[in-house]
């Protein structure tokens, strides 16, 4: 299920780095992961929606890639984000 303006805005006004930062590695993982929570109530109703769940296995790992990035690039804002997004247990 897509998300509407006003929750992806917000999302990206929480994790932007300055104003108009709708690219940045953390809006991307911050969006990816309000999706994935999305889909992942989705499943609680529809348990054998197995189309939706290849989609999000497959966006589960895009953002898996865009935390290898960060990590590799900038540890600090890497640690950050999972704390922010309360990712990591």
């Amino acid at each position: 299920m897509a998300m509407d303006a006003v929750a992806k805005k917000s999302v990206i006004d929480a994790h932007a780095k300055h104003p108009g930062d709708t690219g940045s590695p953390e809006v991307q993982v911050a969006l990816l992961t309000a999706r994935i929570d999305g889909l992942t109530g989705h499943f609680k109703v529809h348990s054998k929606d197995f189309h939706s769940r290849r989609g999000l296995l497959k966006l589960v790992g895009h953002r898996r890639k865009l935390l290898n990035y960060l990590r590799e690039k900038d540890v600090k804002r890497y640690r950050a984000l999972i704390e922010k997004l309360g990712l990591r247990k």
